[in-house]
C-alpha cells in the first residue's frame, strides 16, 4: 500500500514516512507543495495524510481538488485545535483528524483501520486515468483539464478511455470502431468521425486543442 504525505515540517514528514515504512508501507514525500495534484496522479496512492496549514494553498483546497476526481481515505494532520477546524476537515472530504502533537501508534492503528475499512470492500483499481494534465474519471465519464471539466457521452467517454488507455500508439479506425461496437461492419464509419469531432471540441474548450491527433490513412494518437 502506498501513502502519500502531504506536510511541509521535515521533521515530522520524515518521522511518519519512516515509521510507516517500518510498517511496510510505501511512501510519496511531497517536495513541491505546487505540485501537489501532479504527485498524486503520477503515484496514485491508497492514502493521503494531509497538514492544514501549507505553503502556497492550504489542505482544505488540496483535498478539495483531489476530492473532485477520487475518494482515496484521507487523514488530516494538524495543529489547528479548534472544533471548527475538525468540522471543516470532514466537510471538505477527510475520514478522520489527529491534532498535533499526536502519538506515532494512534496515527498508524488509524491508517491501518481506514485501509482495511476502505480496502477489504471496495475495487483497488484506480478510479482516474491522466496524460498531459488530462484527466479522465472513470467513475462519472467527466473529463477535467485545471479547474475546467466537461461531460462525454457514453462513445465520448469510450473513445478517450481508448486513446489514453493506448497513449503513444495509433489506433486504427477499424479497432476502434471493434471496441466501441464490437462489430463495425454495422456502423455507419461517419458516426465515429463526428463522435471524434465532437471530443475533439470539447477538448478544445478545456483549453487543449491538440490532444488528440490524425495519422492519415492510419488512425488516431495522442502523444
Amino acid at each position: 500500500m502506498k501513502i502519500m504525505i502531504v506536510e511541509d515540517d521535515l521533521t515530522i514528514r520524515d518521522m511518519v514516512g519512516e515509521a510507516l515504512e517500518k510498517w511496510g508501507f510505501e511512501t510519496v514525500k511531497i517536495e513541491d507543495f505546487d505540485q501537489i495534484m501532479q504527485v498524486f496522479l503520477n503515484h496514485d496512492p491508497h492514502l493521503v495524510i494531509m497538514d492544514i496549514n501549507l505553503p502556497s494553498f492550504d489542505g482544505f483546497y488540496w483535498c478539495n481538488k483531489i476530492r473532485e476526481i477520487s475518494k482515496v481515505p484521507m487523514i488530516f494532520l494538524s495543529s489547528r485545535d479548534t472544533p471548527m477546524d475538525i468540522v471543516m476537515s470532514m466537510n471538505m472530504g477527510g475520514d478522520d483528524y489527529i491534532q498535533k502533537p499526536f502519538h506515532m501508534d494512534v496515527l498508524i492503528a488509524k491508517i491501518n483501520a481506514l485501509l482495511r475499512r476502505t480496502y477489504s470492500y471496495m475495487e483497488t483499481q484506480s478510479q482516474t486515468m491522466e496524460h498531459d494534465g488530462i484527466i479522465l474519471n472513470l467513475e462519472n465519464g467527466e473529463v477535467l483539464h485545471g479547474d475546467r471539466k466537461s461531460e462525454l457521452t457514453k462513445t465520448e467517454f469510450l473513445i478517450l478511455k481508448i486513446l489514453m488507455k493506448n497513449k503513444g500508439i495509433i489506433v486504427s479506425r477499424t479497432k476502434m470502431m471493434r471496441s466501441l461496437w464490437k462489430n463495425e461492419n454495422f456502423v455507419d464509419e461517419n458516426t465515429l468521425t463526428v463522435n471524434i469531432a465532437r471530443l475533439r471540441k470539447k477538448l478544445v474548450e478545456l483549453g487543449k486543442e491538440h490532444f488528440i491527433t490524425t495519422k492519415k490513412g492510419q488512425g488516431y494518437i495522442i502523444q
